[in-house]
């Protein structure tokens, strides 16, 4: 059975004008182009193709928000460090990003890092842009399944020293269901804090 079963695609927001009403509670998904942003996404929420996953870098353009209930909300952002992208839109990612984190629904981020790869430089400008905006963040170690038991623990310790305190990280697999039920306790824990 789905975590999530209401969870449905609500719209596509290329400005801040389009973005759904500030209520109730966000919590926005972000990520490297290619990290597996989209799989992890579909795995906690429990369905299969809510957000496409594709092998082409840089496919989510738009700000895409999914309902999870009628005061929950699911945020997925563009992938970053994929240049393919037209100019026009590249400038524009800041602003749509600015008045998101200026949304009162905003609870947190979580940040999905490809695991093989570590935390990039483009990962701690989104850290940093999240800490400036006092927001939670949880980084998804993804595609664990890839390393080696060692592999996969000397990752979690090397991030867990980069990011410091007050930023959660774990493991995570959307193939290999490896640390699933841990995210979704985050996600719902973060939803249902904002719902008291």
């Amino acid at each position: 059975m789905a975590r999530f079963p209401q969870a449905r695609f609500l719209l596509s927001a290329a400005a801040p004008a389009q973005y759904p009403a500030d209520f109730g509670a966000e919590v926005a998904f972000a990520g490297r182009s290619n990290a597996g942003k989209s799989s992890a996404i579909n795995a906690i929420v429990g369905r299969q193709g809510l957000a496409r996953a594709s092998k082409t870098p840089g496919r989510t353009r738009l700000i895409n928000f999914f309902e999870l209930s009628a005061h929950a909300r699911l945020v997925d952002l563009p992938g970053y460090g994929y240049a393919s992208a037209p100019e026009s839109e590249r400038r524009a990612w800041p602003l749509l990003l600015e008045a998101l984190r200026r949304r009162s629904a905003l609870k947190g981020l979580f940040v999905i890092v490809d695991a093989r790869r570590g935390i990039t430089e483009g990962d701690t400008a989104l850290l940093e842009w999240a800490g400036a905006g006092g927001q939670k963040v949880h980084v998804l170690l993804a595609k664990t399944d890839k390393l080696s038991r060692q592999e996969a623990r000397q990752a979690l310790a090397s991030a867990a020293s980069m990011l410091g305190e007050g930023v959660s990280v774990q493991l995570f697999s959307a193939h290999a269901r490896i640390g699933i039920e841990e995210a979704q306790r985050v996600l719902t824990s973060w939803l249902e804090e904002s719902a008291t």
